[in-house]
């Protein structure tokens, strides 16, 4: 038997003059090694952090190639997997490359003719692909384009075109069989296939169709004149109803549709989405929709909410939106509504100058400008004017119009406008111009000029005023802002900033077609609808010359010959968010013109959107980069302005009603909503 181990030391506690107690335990000796930290001289102490110092130096320097050397490992590893998957006759798709889809294994498969010609996906039926084994290989990109093991490049080059003929082979059989749905997966995200009437392209279209579009001529889609307006109408119907089943499922009732990860976002809690909705519902036919909604608004809608919220989004979304739905109605509901929140948002106009507050508080009837800065954007306080002067008519109560007439009337004598145009900027409490010097037809000056020739045409062309400052700010565009782009000589917008011109061009400058299109059908001088067919051919090629035919949020234009494009785009503005300019100038450019070309190119933009932002289980999102068709990159948000905006103008594009919503007898706000023209202007 063994004897219990003992410890090797001896605990001693000593107890001084003053009953503090000393023990050699451990504790104690933990607290000693402090002490024996600060008996070292500082010379050794600076030595051993010096030396310290060097070895995280020198771990730093390293990291690279080891973590390198771990990828590597890793890929290894991977390329072990795929070789199991390999025997198993299953490969997984690698990350940022698109899945081939295999006839044989898709579950669904209709036949062509129990499909309507309306809702026949534009996607060609790939050929099986080949097996073949994965050869350990550094190479990049699915294992089955690359080079088998032993063999010569002969060899497989001589086997990869004897299997692309069978391969055609066997797609034009069965294309003639069935047309096959399926979603397209890139980094976790699900997108839905193309919404195409068109049937899927023959081999010789498919290898004509890379590269981007040159300017006249159309994106590389299928070729659309052979559509009637009637199906393009009901795709915008059947895109309409897929977006509200994501946002009735998901968001019903809040503000903003997620539709990716099914959830919803908050602006303003006041259902956003559904308002804006309402009158394109009405437009669009959709009297099942219209009156789900239309419940909502009477028994939920609600403003006496504490919530904060922008007086311009507010008044164009909402007041707009309500107004709209009243006078397409004729229902007083929706108009109690708008005089509800017309009231609401008077706070705001409580400024020493007359020029709007940004921020109101619905709740409490307070106001205030944002928390960075007193100034409030130009755009924001000279766009509000249709509504609340239409308010006004409406409730004979001119408190409305008074407000926001005279917001009109101090930017009209306002110092520091140049040639016509203003500044981004004004100021609440000295009611002038800031940030003087930038002039631009984008963000935060865009809907200025666009509601001068609007308030000009809803008040029954009286407002003289209104018209020279719309006239002499055009000219001041043709004097300092226009010039044109190389290689093709497109026609832009730029921006002045302090006397040097910035080639760049936001897609809201995109509704600046449409607008003089309006003035040249009023009365105004031909070279505006001169100027308008010149921007909308730079607009469409905006959309034509990129990857997947859809519009980035800004555009750099090239002065000079530069890799044979005529426009740029930064990674930070390659997103699309589902913006409604341009089919808004379309619809514009249509009407006045009846060029057919203008409804090919909305056409071209609605299935671009449902090719690379529509999601399978309800809803369209904004994507992250339109240069990047294997991997765009959903932002998950669906803006409301899409129902209310985008999917409006293109239904209106594809009518050939043009009483549905006469541009004689109606203005459109800058979110789409038509208001009437007074009865003066008959």
């Amino acid at each position: 038997m063994y004897s219990p181990m003992r410890k090797d030391y001896v605990a001693l506690t000593l107890r001084d003059q003053y009953s503090h107690n000393y023990t050699n335990g451990k504790q104690w000796r933990r607290q000693s090694c402090w002490r024996k930290w600060k008996q070292l001289s500082r010379m050794q102490r600076s030595l051993i952090l010096f030396l310290l110092a060097l070895l995280l130096a020198c771990a730093i320097i390293s990291y690279p190639s080891l973590s390198q050397h771990w990828r590597g490992l890793s890929d290894r590893s991977l390329d072990n997997e795929w070789e199991a998957e390999d025997i198993k006759g299953i490969r997984p798709i690698p990350p940022g490359a698109m899945p081939k889809v295999n006839p044989e294994q898709v579950l669904e498969v209709v036949p062509q003719d129990a499909i309507p010609e309306l809702h026949r996906p534009n996607v060609p039926i790939l050929p099986k692909p080949p097996e073949m084994k994965k050869p350990p290989s550094n190479k990049r990109g699915p294992p089955i384009l690359q080079r088998r093991g032993n063999a010569s490049e002969a060899q497989v080059k001589e086997k990869q075109e004897s299997m692309q003929k069978e391969g055609e082979q066997e797609e034009e059989k069965k294309g003639e069989k069935a047309l096959i749905r399926f979603v397209i997966s890139w980094r976790g995200t699900v997108i839905e296939a193309e919404q195409s009437t068109d049937p899927p392209p023959s081999v010789q279209e498919k290898e004509g169709a890379a590269g981007p579009a040159k300017p006249g001529e159309a994106a590389p889609q299928a070729a659309a004149t052979s559509v009637s307006s009637e199906d393009r109408l009901e795709a915008v119907r059947e895109a309409f109803r897929h977006a509200w089943k994501g946002y009735k499922e998901f968001a019903w009732g809040h503000d903003e549709l997620k539709p990716v990860t099914k959830s919803y976002g908050e602006w303003f809690g006041l259902g956003l989405t559904l308002i804006d909705a309402l009158d394109t519902m009405w437009i669009l036919g959709l009297k099942e929709e219209f009156e789900e909604a239309r419940a909502w608004v009477k028994e939920e809608l609600s403003f006496n909410k504490n919530v904060d919220v922008n007086l311009f989004e507010s008044t164009i979304r909402i007041l707009g939106g309500l107004l709209s739905t009243y006078h397409l109605t004729g229902d007083e509901m929706f108009l109690d509504k708008a005089k509800d929140i017309g009231s609401r948002l008077m706070p705001a106009f409580k400024t020493p100058s007359k020029i709007p507050f940004s921020d109101v508080n619905i709740g409490k009837g307070t106001a205030r400008p944002p928390r960075w800065t007193t100034d409030s954007t130009v755009a924001e306080v000279t766009s509000i004017q249709l509504e609340f002067r239409e308010l006004s008519r409406l409730t004979n109560d001119p408190q409305y119009q008074a407000a926001v007439d005279e917001v009109m009337s101090q930017v009209h004598k306002l110092e520091g406008k140049h040639d016509g145009l203003v500044p981004m900027f004004i100021n609440t409490n000295s009611g002038k111009f800031t940030h003087r010097g930038i002039f631009t037809l984008g963000a935060r000056a865009d809907s200025y000029y666009e509601y001068l020739l609007k308030q000009w045409l809803q008040g029954g062309k009286t407002e003289t005023t209104l018209l020279e400052d719309y006239v002499q700010a055009i000219e001041g565009v043709r004097k300092n802002l226009l010039k044109k782009t190389q290689p093709s000589l497109l026609t832009f917008v730029g921006e002045l900033s302090h006397g040097r011109l910035n080639p760049k061009m936001d897609h809201l400058v995109c509704f600046l077609p449409g607008t003089l299109a309006l003035g040249a059908h009023n009365g105004l001088p031909p070279e505006h609808m001169e100027l308008a067919k010149e921007l909308m051919e730079t607009c469409h090629q905006m959309y034509a010359q990129m990857e997947t035919g859809l519009s980035p949020e800004i555009a750099h234009f090239n002065l000079q010959p530069r890799n044979g494009r005529d426009v740029d785009v930064k990674p930070a503005d390659r997103h699309n968010l589902l913006r409604p300019e341009t089919v808004e100038s379309l619809f514009y450019m249509y009407r006045y013109t009846h060029d057919s070309k203008y409804r090919d190119w909305g056409w071209e933009i609605l299935q671009s959107f449902n090719k690379y932002t529509r999601v399978p289980t309800g809803g369209y999102t904004s994507i992250s980069n339109v240069r990047d068709p294997v991997s765009p990159g959903p932002r998950d948000k669906m803006e409301s302005f899409f129902l209310g905006e985008t999917l409006k103008y293109l239904f209106l594009l594809f009518s050939d009603n043009e009483e549905l919503v006469s541009l004689d007898r109606y203005v459109f706000n800058t979110e789409a909503h038509p208001l009437p023209i007074w009865p003066s202007a008959s």
